[in-house]
């Protein structure tokens, strides 16, 4: 599923970013921790290159804890990068990012030398939440909708500490099949873009392979090892009361129902990719985006053929005989 939705103001949002960047001391990166890989914008970390970054794993209260462990390390162990777990709704912990920047950046701080730190993240990542629990008010706006804020906005933390926050952002074309899939189940990407009973089957596909008895449990279900996704879609439609006439199924509402209760934690503490899994997803989308590019040069050598103004080949051109 190769999702492509960008904004406007998303253009808007990477010019503004670039700006930004040249007076930023630390870059702030909000994930998602139920799937903290899909929700690192590739992206960003090629606008920010070697800034230091704090990477926080969001709404770590809905996410499975064994594998935020994991995600934390992974992260730690990459240069000028920290990595914290945090629920935005709770004060003290948040107050945590504020000392991971200060050491991120030692030789700034005080009224001279401010710390300018720039906060992004994907779009329904818990921002805007999470400021609003750091100023002790409503400084950005929030909901459960992407694309809520649609301007920078310059909150001081403290005397010394000025802190950017920037419009969530996605990138134009997701590559990652399964990011896709994940950054659709997590509310991330605008409902015209996606189809809900596809996305609720990639969903219930993963959820079964590794935490079957949650969907058990909820559902009121029994021996889904022995149904296919599509019966166990079906069989949740049934249970939920989605029958249309004639006793059909109406599968986009049910579709509708499995997300709402992943986002909603209806299905318990859920992550979606180990560091693992979402490496080997992403090698495999390069292969394939190789793959393909290839093949689009070859069909564009064959088309264009030699013609008239075409320069002689070179005994040295290890292609010369491609076209023979």
């Amino acid at each position: 599923m190769a999702i492509q939705w960008f904004p406007g103001h998303m253009h808007l949002t990477k010019k503004a970013i670039i700006e930004r960047l040249k007076d930023t001391d630390v870059v702030i990166e909000m994930l998602d921790a139920r799937l903290p890989g899909s929700s690192a914008n590739p992206m960003l970390a090629q606008l920010t290159g070697s800034k230091p970054k704090l990477k926080i794993l969001n709404k770590q209260d809905l996410a499975d804890p064994a594998r935020t462990e994991q995600w934390l390390a992974h992260y730690n162990s990459q240069p000028a990068t920290r990595a914290i777990g945090l629920d935005a709704s709770e004060t003290a912990p948040a107050q945590r990012l504020i000392k991971a920047c200060r050491e991120l950046a030692p030789l700034r701080g005080g009224m001279v030398k401010p710390l300018r730190v720039l906060i992004c993240g994907i779009p329904n990542v818990g921002k805007s939440t999470l400021i609003n629990t750091l100023t002790g008010k409503k400084a950005a706006k929030t909901g459960d909708e992407p694309g809520i804020t649609k301007l920078e906005q310059r909150i001081a933390l403290a005397q010394d500490f000025y802190l950017f926050d920037t419009p969530g952002m996605l990138w134009p074309r997701i590559s990652v099949e399964q990011s896709g899939y994940n950054l659709a189940a997590s509310g991330a990407v605008g409902r015209n873009a996606l189809d809900e009973e596809e996305v609720a089957l990639e969903l219930l596909d993963y959820v079964r392979a590794h935490y079957p008895g949650h969907l058990e449990a909820r559902f009121k279900l029994e021996d889904i090892a022995g149904l296919s996704t599509d019966e166990l879609l079906t069989a949740i439609g049934r249970k939920r009361g989605a029958v249309l006439s004639g006793g059909r199924i109406h599968l986009q509402k049910v579709g509708e129902i499995v997300m709402h209760e992943f986002r909603h934690t209806g299905l318990g503490r859920i992550t979606l990719e180990s560091p693992e899994e979402f490496q080997a997803w992403c090698a495999a989308a390069e292969a394939s985006d190789a793959e393909r590019e290839q093949a689009k040069q070859a069909r564009n050598k064959k088309r264009k053929g030699p013609g008239k103004n075409a320069a002689p080949a070179s005994e040295d051109d290890p292609d010369a005989d491609d076209d023979q």
